[in-house]
Formats: structure tokens, sequence, C-alpha cells
């Protein structure tokens, strides 16, 4: 028997592609649910610096932070945003003024109650630059005030209308904590956050795994969970495993019931194994990508970073990489955004018009290893790549650009580094080009990473516009789209800013971002949840 599979279908089909991330339910029950067991999780991410999401905000920790904090509203499998610690939602005319009315029976585990006071209380820390958030920070960026009105009661008063606030709002970065446990010490809370969620954190021992255990009083599922009351399992152990072989090993043998980021041939492998079924949930927000960075030379002009498009073919590389788990993307959104341009006559490899386009641009000399110089300075690119979110097959895919790119004279140097050290690579502008995943829910995330107030950094010292692209014509149709509740107006304005990205030679898109998630067949009603794809095991149960 064929290992269960979702396919990733092509940015043509977006409505299909919707349909997708709904399946994200991966198998139907087998039998009635039980009770109790321990579930281990291996993860081949980063391990966070801190498990408060709020502090910085990536994506290993929307990973676990699932597991025990939970978000005012969610999204189900048809995209649309549902209740979950808020019931219900109610924007003035003007869109200037939310009301959100709250839960009011749900207690985080340490015994405070969830109220207007704690969300007020959250939202403050998210914009406290104290706390050092980027994701977080960003997404609640228009939230000029926040009004306990009632204890189930709160309102938000907005700088601008935001037609992403619900979208931003679902997403674990933004999810709510006890006020109790935010008045603690930063470092304390990094170790043992507190939400609602059904799991708690009891134990983190570093650069080996964390304990999670179950919340008996559990009582605020999402409302497209598959059940109600506390968790089926006992707890989790989740468990870090950085090297993918050993990862896969570990399921195979039963060491552990589920792993992320496998390898390709993997994945591939797993289709033949009875015994494993594969997950397979695409990132909302931008696609896999590499960003040119055109904040300084030589990408500053648009002829050099024609001229790297032009002479780099991605499509072989991800063909025979990735053994069929990833498609090339167009687009720098994810297939699963329903307003996502692909535009791939841009993107057609010409090595002849790339040395043409250089030549045009003075690198018209090559010095003695052929790459091009001018006056005297070789036409030379730094790629710092992360080796704690790139999988091996990515970096291969890297070195071909690599050897493609250096064909019409360009010298790329990759440079593998720890998430720390690339960080600060891309804190100090010390990079040409840059593959940097974001996850955001919903479209406005182009506003996020290519409105030029991006370029500005977050109390983190993160900036997400890598690409440095500064145009007012396009910060205006950002601008405007964020604000723009229309949902046809709102498109139209987010597919012509993607026409200017693209066009302008700013992004070199390669294929979705990727979760895939291979598990242990004894493993049921585990689910990504359809905001960030992000896995949640509060239905999951295990059947052996």
């Amino acid at each position: 028997m064929n290992a269960p599979r979702i396919l990733l279908l092509p940015l043509t089909l977006l409505a299909s592609a919707a349909l997708l991330t709904g399946c994200t339910t991966a198998t139907e029950p087998a039998a009635e649910p039980v009770t109790g067991g321990t579930l281990v999780y291996a993860t081949g991410d980063a391990e966070p610096d801190c498990l408060d999401p709020h502090v910085g905000g990536n994506y290993p920790q929307a990973l676990i932070s699932t597991q025990y904090i939970e978000s005012l509203v969610s999204k189900n499998a048809d995209g649309e945003i549902i209740p979950w610690l808020a019931t219900e939602w109610t924007p003035s005319d003007d869109g200037l003024t939310w009301d959100f009315t709250l839960r009011d029976d749900v207690t985080f585990t340490d015994g405070t109650p969830f109220d207007a006071e704690a969300v007020k209380t959250n939202i403050e820390h998210l914009k406290d630059p104290a706390t050092a958030s980027s994701t977080g920070y960003l997404a609640v960026g228009k939230i000029q005030t926040i009004e306990a009105v009632e204890p189930n009661l709160v309102r938000f008063g907005l700088s601008a209308p935001d037609s992403a606030l619900l979208e931003s709002l679902s997403q674990p970065w933004v999810g709510i904590q006890s006020p109790t446990a935010l008045e603690r010490d930063q470092a304390v809370n990094c170790e043992s956050p507190v939400g609602t969620g059904p799991f708690v954190v009891t134990e983190w021992v570093k650069q080996q795994s964390i304990a999670l255990e179950r919340n008996d009083n559990y009582n605020s599922a999402p409302a497209d969970a598959e059940h109600t009351a506390s968790a089926r399992l006992d707890a989790i152990e989740w468990r870090f495993i950085p090297d993918a072989a050993t990862r896969f090993a570990a399921l195979q043998s039963g060491d552990v019931d589920v792993i992320d980021n496998p390898q390709p041939n993997n994945i591939a492998s797993a289709e033949s194994d009875p015994a494993i079924a594969e997950l397979d949930a695409p990132r909302p927000g931008a696609s896999n990508r590499i960003e040119l960075n055109s904040g300084k030379a030589p990408f500053d002009d648009e002829r050099v970073r024609e001229a790297f498009i032009r002479a780099v073919d991605v499509s072989p590389g991800i063909d025979t990489l990735f053994f069929g788990s990833a498609e090339r993307s167009y687009s720098v959104l994810s297939s699963v955004e329903l307003d996502g341009v692909a535009l791939p006559n841009t993107f057609t490899v010409d090595p002849d018009a790339a040395k043409a386009l250089l030549d045009d641009a003075g690198w018209d000399t090559t010095d003695a290893d052929g790459y091009r110089t001018k006056d005297g300075v070789r036409l030379t690119l730094d790629f710092p790549v992360s080796t704690n979110q790139s999988i091996p097959a990515e970096q291969s895919l890297f070195e071909q650009i690599q050897s493609s790119a250096k064909d019409v004279g360009f010298e790329v140097k990759l440079n593998p580094t720890d998430l720390s050290s690339w960080y600060g690579a891309l804190f100090t502008n010390e990079y040409n080009l840059v593959s940097a995943p974001y996850t955001k829910v919903g479209p406005d995330v182009l506003r996020t990473l290519y409105h030029s107030d991006s370029i500005i950094p977050a109390p983190s010292g993160y900036y997400a516009n890598l690409a440095q692209l500064s145009d007012p014509t396009l910060d205006q149709l950002l601008t405007t789209a964020s604000e723009t509740s229309d949902v046809a107006e709102r498109a139209a304005l987010y597919k012509e800013a993607q026409s200017i990205i693209i066009e302008g030679f700013y992004v070199l898109p390669l294929y979705d971002q990727q979760n895939h998630y291979l598990y242990s067949t004894s493993v049921e009603g585990f689910r990504a949840l359809p905001t960030v794809s992000a896995p949640t095991f509060y239905d999951a149960w295990l059947n052996d």
C-alpha cells in the first residue's frame, strides 16, 4: 500500500490549490480514537532561542507554539476566518475600529482568566520594543489603541484600515499568553510560556527536547477541530534532530512518530512504505525564492539583476533534486494564495542575453578566472545560506545556480552558516542574494516584504524587505491594497504590485515553502492548521 500523499499543484490551478490547503487533514481515523500515550515529534528546523513566539517570530517557534498558545481567530480548510478565542468581531464603517467578543469560559494554564485585559496586555507586549518582536510586531502594526471595554469585549483602534487584520491575528506569532506569565523576566517566559492551548510546556532540555503535557482543563478548540475537551494524547516529546537522514531513520525504526523537513528522496522512499504516511502542507505567504539586494551594487542596476535572472536555470535542478516533491514557482506568492501571479516568461533563461546586459552595464571585461569585471572589480555576489532553514537538496540547488551564473561571469560566493550568523549578515547588509522564507497569512505579505517601510528594522533588528525595493508607485499600491476591503479591488492591486516586483527582476522564485511531514500510520487525527500549516496534535491519537 502506498503511503497517503497529497501532491503539489501548479500555480495555474490556484483554486484547486486552495482546496489542497484544505486537505491538510491527512487521513480519516481508521477506528474510534483512544486516549493516552506520548507522541514523539522530531524536527529538523532550528531550535528556537525562545518558546514565546512574540519574541523574534520565526517558523520554528510557530511549529511548537501551536501546541500551547492559541490565537483570537483561525482559518478553516476553505480559507475562511473562523472563531477561536474570539467568538465574533465587528469593524466600524470606516474600518478604523474593531470590536472583538471573547470567550468567557477560558483560563490560561496558570489559572489566569482569559479576558479583554489579557488581550490588551498581549498586543502591548508585541508592540513593546523591549520584546524584540519582528513577525508579530509587523502583524499588529496598525493597532494604535487597545481598550478592554468589558471583560469579554476588546476594542482595537487602528491608524489606518487594515484588510489583513484578521489574517494577521490568526498567526501563531500573535498568539495570546497569560498576562501573569508575561510579567516574569523575559528569559523565564522564553523557557516556559503559558497559553490556553491543549498542551503545557513542562521541560526544555536544550539541544535535545521539549516536554509537553496535556492540559486536562482544555476547552477552547478552534471551530474546525474534530472534537472538544482535552487532547487525546497524554504528552508530546519534541525532539531536535538536525540531520535529515537520522530523522528519517528514527521514523522508520519507530523511535519517533512524526518528522518534519524530510529530504526529497526520503519522501519518495516513503511512498512504498506502508508504515509511513505523508502530509504535504505548503505554507501561505511568500514562495521560496531568492531575493536580489537592489540596495547596493551590483544589483542596484536593473540590467545586472535581469542578467542574473537570465543566466540561471533552476528548473532542471528542482526536477532532479526534489524527486517530484516540489514544483517550480514563477510567483512571489505561495500557491495557496489566491491572488498569486505567475509570470514564467519573465524568467526565460538566455545566457547570451545575460552577457549582452552585462556588457551594456559596463561589466564588459573578464579576469583570468572567467569572471566579469568593471573598473578592476570582480562581479561578485555574496550569498549567505542558513543551514538551519535550508535542506541539503536546496543547498545543492544553490550550488547549481552558482555554477550556471559562473557561465556568464558572475562569481556567487555561497556561505553556509548557522541561523544566528545568517541573521547577522542580513542585519549588516552583507549580502547580494538571500533565500529568506517568510510565512504570513494572506497576500498582505507583499506589503511586509516589498514596501519600503520594511527596510526599517523591526525591534528585533530584522527587516523583511531584503530585496531593499524602494518604489513609491509600489508603496502606494501596497498601502491602498492593505486599506481596501473590496475583495476584487484588493486582488487587482496586489496583482499589479506583483508585476512590478517580478518585472523589475528583484526576485527569483523557486518553489513553494515546503512543509512536508512524514509520520507513522499509527498516528491518527494529525493535521496542519490551515493558518500557517504548523502541526497540531490536539485531535491526534495513537492507534497502537
